[in-house]
């Protein structure tokens, strides 16, 4: 009898940049969303070849730039982001300054030979490739886009097998580009399973606000500026308190440690209306217990509330990657674009005195969301590492495969267990096109059919 040795789990390798907090939380919401649909079958890798230790020294300087560069000069930000949005110049800076990302993505690469690479991070994708084509090359590659309507250049030039467009304008432009249909997909923006949950109504936000030590019965805004705790959130969070009496105020400041300090002082005199935080893990309980959420137009702040059906009231956008999503969410009824403090501050008013307009914003903010988008993403994903899974199964596998088709009542083989869905239903429409009908009218196959099927699979 024909022995088989198990296959492990399929490797994949998830390339982010801690340069804001949206890469790394995509790829997360992704390994989640794998690990609950297939549990046990992949072994996932999220790799920092940016800021990592396997990065360079120059590399991680560079890189460490962003937090600053947005928060103190974002006009600046916007120029070099629109400058180097073109094939020319973008191509030289990854001749030079960004050469040593092609370095640490190949040695991420050699290291976990995966089944299938995803991009999570723009600055990722074209090493990845050229890495991809000198290591693994029977390796899928895939693009993850975590920006929401704006994509640059460096998501969309790399030689990927699939790219994964959050909105239908990334899904237009990269239709300008000239990429063809069946290599980019429109999903959405992948999100965390706490997230996904229906939003909550009134007496589900009450309890909320308890449980996170806030005043209950009062309208809390809370103020947002993203992993970086930018979005000029302390001159904003002084005005609503000074000018909207009647609302309490919470501000996550994520990893801005100076604006936490600021606005901890500033909590000492407000009389318990302002609360601050750091960088939480229940981001989700924030938004959903929040009347109004106000920040700038992060791609990631839009998907998260959106899916936690919170009003948005969007202050400001980073130039170049976050232009469009203001308008896209006020365009769906789901928020406004308030870049002025009386416009913010007339706006909460409004809102708090208008409890119809109010559940209209929450109703179209959840109508915008795309709660599944990271479970769509595990799935394609699953599929293409269990494309190559299959093709790296020995022969042996063939034949119990085939005998298993050939006897239904037979026991189910282990190397059938770690394949996903779709491989099995391709198996199963191998198996009419690789079997003989005998002398008696019994379905047959034969040992090279087997290793025929055990190499298609």
């Amino acid at each position: 009898m024909a022995t088989t040795t198990e296959p492990g789990p399929a490797r994949l390798l998830f390339l982010v940049g801690d340069t804001g907090g949206g890469h790394r939380s995509a790829a997360n919401a992704v390994r989640q969303a794998l690990s609950h649909a297939y549990p046990g079958r992949f072994a996932t890798v999220i790799s920092d070849p940016l800021l990592g230790p396997g990065a360079s020294l120059r590399l991680r300087w560079l890189m460490r730039l962003y937090g600053p560069a947005i928060r103190l000069t974002p006009w600046l930000w916007g120029m070099l982001w629109r400058g180097y949005n073109s094939p020319r110049v973008l191509g030289w800076a990854r001749r030079t300054m960004l050469r040593p990302a092609y370095r640490s993505v190949a040695a991420a690469v050699a290291e976990h030979q995966p089944a299938v690479i995803v991009a999570f991070h723009s600055l990722t994708a074209e090493p990845a490739a050229a890495a991809r084509d000198s290591s693994v090359p029977e390796a899928s590659l895939v693009t993850v886009i975590t920006d929401l309507v704006t994509a640059h250049l460096s998501w969309r030039d790399a030689a990927v097998d699939r790219i994964i467009v959050p909105s239908a304008p990334v899904r237009h432009q990269c239709r300008l580009d000239g990429i063809a249909e069946g290599r980019y997909t429109e999903i959405g923006l992948p999100v965390a399973a706490e997230f996904s949950q229906p939003p909550a109504g009134p007496l589900g936000r009450a309890a909320l606000q308890r449980a996170l030590g806030l005043r209950e019965g009062r309208f809390l805004v809370v103020v947002t500026g993203g992993a970086e705790g930018s979005g000029g959130i302390y001159r904003r969070t002084v005005a609503i308190l000074r000018q909207c009496r009647d609302v309490d105020v919470a501000v996550i400041c994520g990893r801005n440690d100076m604006l936490r300090r600021r606005l901890t002082r500033l909590a000492a005199r407000a009389e318990g209306r302002l609360t601050v935080r750091g960088f939480v893990d229940n981001m989700p309980d924030w938004l959903r217990c929040a009347d109004v959420v106000v920040g700038k137009a992060g791609p990631g702040t839009i998907a998260e509330a959106a899916c936690c059906g919170a009003p948005m009231l969007l202050t400001s956008f980073l130039p170049g990657q976050e232009e469009g999503n203001a308008d896209f969410v006020a365009s769906a009824g789901a928020g406004r674009y308030v870049p002025g403090l009386a416009d913010l501050v007339t706006e909460i008013e409004r809102l708090r005195r208008d409890p119809g307009a109010l559940a209209d914003m929450r109703q179209a903010s959840a109508a915008i969301s795309r709660p599944g988008a990271a479970s769509d993403i595990a799935e394609l994903l699953a599929s293409l590492a269990g494309t190559q899974l299959a093709q790296a199964l020995p022969v042996a596998a063939g034949d119990q495969l085939a005998e298993h088709y050939m006897h239904p009542g037979s026991q189910k083989p282990e190397a059938l267990a770690v394949l996903p869905k779709p491989v099995r239903r391709v198996a199963r429409r191998a198996r009419r096109d690789l079997t003989q009908v005998d002398g008696r009218g019994r379905r047959v196959t034969t040992t090279p059919r087997r290793r025929k099927l055990g190499k298609l699979l």
